[in-house]
């Protein structure tokens, strides 16, 4: 009786959920209908409000409406470079659209896609339109943003980063010694650091010499463009930055790294000022996401004459592709497609990766090459584009990167973990077993391997090496030896990268659109840009939210600021053998 009990209010709290779960659904549903079928009014004299306090993706899925009910206020919101770009360029002639209100106090993202967004505000000021920006706190990147802001301002008592750029690695090989586990490595090139965690606890010198080159690099871009911006000497920049001179809000505007401090109802009466209103007029503020909904004034080309630009974000899996991973499968269907459709007459493929699964790597470049054969396909540099980023991008007709882009990273990497020791002396577990051949029980995770087994997998990773090399020679049309002396694993700039010949030109997405319509003929404003894959609508991501839940998430929550480092962990089991991956887990900032 008792058991049948538990069944029948197990079965009444179920179907609770379950009505309480639908009810959510299909309130959220029809307000996406709703939502859907509204379009945007305009009122004259309007202020678009840029709220860029979120993550800035390359071709986020459309706004879920229970983020802020499900996170509890707590997750940042997605927005993407596409939707940035065309908000502003209607903005940029839009009669209703007086100015722009940036809020920017932590912009998430990486510094190339700063740099993209920072170009787009650039061109909106080409219409004499104002650009005023507010925040209670600013980071490194939200002074970046502000930069190009004719008036910015921080409130007297907020805080602010302004102290340089810095990159980071997480070291593992204590936690393996304390736990019994051993991380058997395979590579080829002394800056191939992705495994240097494993095995050190500190960087080693090809690694610190690697990323100190590219951080200077980095950093003369990113302090270069707010010099610029604001008209401050770059020595006297570089001097500000090495003595830490700002430390309070009054100190970066003695300093001319923004214009005022002041409270927000001062930032108002400056922007009623702007405006032409007296002190008593309301401002009228319109969202992102509402003007997306307003009527379209830049004009379209012809929709038979297009240019696709395949997006492809994340880590770089066998298979189909996951929000925030690059699936092999998934890029080659996108490929097939737009080569085979007439109306889409050159490829933009844009990158945004730091590398991953080797065989992945591969596969999408040998669809690139049979691509190439048909229709002019570019390659688009986002923040990252490194190893089997860079893999991706070889074979295209011309790579494009930002000067702040990391790429290069040409290496590859194997790591198999004895965990051996772990499980017989830590946790008492034992392992036996028969096989019908030798090799049979290979590779296994709970015996040391032997020294032909080693080999093999060594045999396998220089196999790799001189596959990746050859075919990155040959797309970049110089010599496997040239191409060698800059591979090793090493991480460049984009500009870093141009210098060498591994980059043919320093620009943004908008630089690589161009040069594809240049090279399929097309004129400008007779084509028009489609991106694929198409991005997941306000419904589907409902129900992925429902359905999974966001592991890092999940993480963060449980584990605070240790979640990075079980991700860590969690994402060993998901290596293949043999990787093309750039340093594991490099945080600047």
């Amino acid at each position: 009786m008792l058991q049948f009990l538990k069944y029948v209010f197990a079965t009444i709290v179920g179907i609770f959920l379950f009505t309480i779960l639908s009810f959510f659904i299909l309130i959220g549903i029809g307000s996406l209908m709703s939502s859907s079928d509204t379009k945007t009014t305009v009122a004259s004299n309007s202020v678009l409000k840029l709220d860029l306090n979120q993550v800035i993706r390359e071709n986020a899925p459309e706004e879920d409406p229970f983020t802020e009910l499900l996170s509890g206020g707590n997750s940042p919101g997605q927005i993407s470079l596409t939707q940035i770009k065309e908000a502003l360029a209607n903005a940029k002639i839009d009669p209703n659209i007086k100015g722009i209100y940036l809020k920017a106090e932590n912009p998430m993202a990486g510094i190339a896609t700063l740099k993209e967004v920072r170009e787009y505000l650039l061109d909106f000021k080409k219409s004499k339109k104002f650009i005023y920006s507010y925040g209670e706190t600013m980071t490194e990147g939200s002074i970046y943003l502000c930069s190009v802001a004719d008036k910015s301002y921080l409130t007297p008592s907020g805080g602010l980063d302004f102290n340089g750029l810095s990159a980071n690695y997480s070291f593992m090989k204590g936690l393996f010694d304390k736990i019994g586990v051993k991380p058997e490595i395979f590579r080829v090139g002394d800056y191939k650091s992705a495994v240097e965690p494993f095995f050190l606890t500190k960087m080693s010198d090809a690694n610190r010499l690697q990323t100190q080159s590219f951080i200077s690099d980095m950093a003369n871009h990113f302090y270069g463009d707010i010099a610029a911006s604001r008209k401050i000497p770059m020595a006297e920049l570089n001097n500000i930055l090495n003595n830490a001179l700002i430390q309070e809000p009054n100190d970066a505007v003695k300093y001319n790294l923004i214009t005022n401090t002041g409270y927000w109802d001062e930032f108002e009466t400056a922007l009623r000022h702007a405006l032409g209103f007296n002190a008593d007029k309301k401002i009228e503020y319109i969202g992102l996401n509402k003007y997306l909904k307003a009527d379209k004034l830049v004009k379209e080309g012809e929709s038979s004459q297009r240019i696709a630009v395949i997006v492809g974000e994340g880590d770089i899996i066998s298979g189909e592709g996951q929000d925030g991973s690059i699936g092999s499968e998934t890029i080659v269907k996108e490929l097939q497609k737009a080569r085979k459709d007439s109306k889409i007459k050159a490829i933009v493929l844009r990158i945004n990766s730091g590398g991953g699964s080797a065989l992945a790597s591969d596969v999408m470049w040998r669809e690139v090459e049979l691509t190439k054969k048909v229709k002019p396909i570019i390659a688009s540099m986002g923040d990252y584009a490194a190893s089997g980023g860079y893999y991706m991008a070889m074979a295209c007709d011309t790579i494009v990167a930002q000067p702040t882009t990391l790429t290069g990273s040409i290496g590859i990497f194997g790591v198999m973990f004895n965990v051996e020791k772990l499980m017989n002396e830590k946790l008492g577990v034992t392992f036996d077993g028969v096989n019908s051949h030798k090799y049979a029980n290979f590779p296994s995770a709970t015996r040391t391997m032997t020294d032909a087994e080693k080999n093999m997998i060594q045999n396998g990773v220089n196999k790799g090496y001189e596959n990746f090399t050859t075919k990155a020679a040959k797309g970049r049309h110089m010599s496997v030896e040239k191409l060698k002396s800059l591979a090793s694993g090493r991480v460049w700039t984009g500009s870093q990268a141009k210098e060498n010949g591994l980059v043919d030109v320093l620009g943004s997405i908008d630089d690589a659109i161009k040069i594809a319509a240049q090279k399929a003929k097309l004129k400008e404003g007779t084509y028009r840009v489609k991106y694929l894959p198409i991005k997941k609508s306000s419904f589907e991501t409902i129900i992925e939210k429902f359905g999974n839940d966001k592991e890092d998430a999940k993480l963060k929550a449980y584990l605070g600021d240790f979640g990075p480092y079980a991700k860590q962990l969690k994402n060993l089991q998901n290596l293949d053998k043999i990787q093309a991956r750039m340093p594991f887990e490099l945080e600047i900032k």
